[in-house]
């Protein structure tokens, strides 16, 4: 069976992949054949300039599942190497659109870039599509109609190492979430009525600036979502003078969750403040009882206090 094909990485999966994924999409339903998606593993970057760095926005699971979300019927991740890139166009379109997926229409975007050097374009692609018999649309680029300013991952990527979960949220047309598994970590937060789900940082997808944050840490059960609102705190625990950079969610008023080794997604909605180091315990202990109450503000849920260490469930 033939195919449309949208190529990219797709990464943060925001609103111009949205618009390109939408025509996409109405491409397969007027031909009743199926939409994939082509992306590609590792990102191109870490293959051309290893010493760069870059984080994804989103890991490459948790950007198959935002595809899925958004009517894609297949993902194809094909491994990204030096070889693979130095195809020409043609060579590409020929072996993995049209052998390897039947492509019958192509949808991308007007930035689209494709085969050795990069050499392949929109242009390009239209000829290649004309003389090789499949048809080709290409959707222009979306820019927020405030700023003018091109949607992208760049954007995105740039609004969390600043911390600005909002207008991260605003690009992505959703919140930012991490998904990660719950690990064990030193119970501080616990001994002091805060216990906490830990993420460790890395590995994650972009993790926003230290800081505390409101948000919520969503859990998945037997299909069932459930998302809990949260205080989450991101960075090295300062005050405690650590070392190891985690994602921790206290769910407001909550000691009863047993969650440890289970996969989770954090999402976050909006910076509360800065990491700090306190001059003492009591400090400390003042400032995340503020952060509790403004946690529960923002999210507009009950507000709550510290739990009972006592009552903490979680071995």
């Amino acid at each position: 069976m033939s195919s449309v094909v949208t190529i990219g990485m797709y990464d943060g999966v925001h609103r111009g992949h949205q618009a390109v994924l939408a025509a996409a999409r109405a491409e397969a339903d007027a031909r009743g054949i199926p939409l994939i998606v082509m992306t590609f593993d590792p990102h191109p970057v870490k293959v051309h300039r290893p010493d760069a760095y870059l984080t994804e926005v989103t890991t490459l699971e948790h950007r198959i599942d935002l595809l899925r979300d958004l009517g894609v019927d297949e993902v194809d991740v094909v491994p990204y190497s030096l070889g693979f890139a130095a195809q020409s166009p043609r060579e590409f379109v020929q072996t993995y659109l049209l052998e390897r997926l039947a492509a019958s229409c192509v949808v991308e975007g007007e930035d689209v870039r494709f085969g050795a050097g990069n050499a392949g374009d929109a242009q390009c692609l239209a000829s290649l599509g004309a003389d090789l018999g499949f048809d080709v649309r290409i959707v222009s680029d979306l820019h927020d109609p405030k700023t003018g300013r091109r949607w992208s991952s760049t954007w995105v990527r740039e609004a969390l190492l600043a911390g600005d979960v909002r207008e991260a949220a605003y690009v992505l047309g959703r919140p930012h979430r991490v998904r990660g598994e719950v690990e064990h970590g030193l119970k501080r937060g616990r001994e002091l009525g805060f216990p906490t789900a830990n993420v460790h940082a890395k590995g994650v997808g972009v993790v926003p600036a230290d800081g505390v944050y409101a948000g919520w840490l969503v859990l998945c059960d037997n299909g069932v979502v459930r998302p809990l609102p949260a205080a989450i705190s991101v960075g090295t625990n300062p005050h405690f003078d650590g070392e190891r950079r985690t994602v921790e969610a206290h769910v407001l008023g909550r000691s009863d969750l047993n969650i440890y080794g289970q996969t989770v997604q954090v999402e976050f909605t909006e910076r509360i403040r800065a990491m700090a180091s306190f001059d003492s315990l009591d400090a400390l202990l003042a400032e995340m009882d503020r952060d509790l109450a403004t946690t529960a503000r923002i999210l507009g849920v009950p507000s709550a206090s510290r739990v009972d260490p006592a009552s903490v469930t979680a071995k």
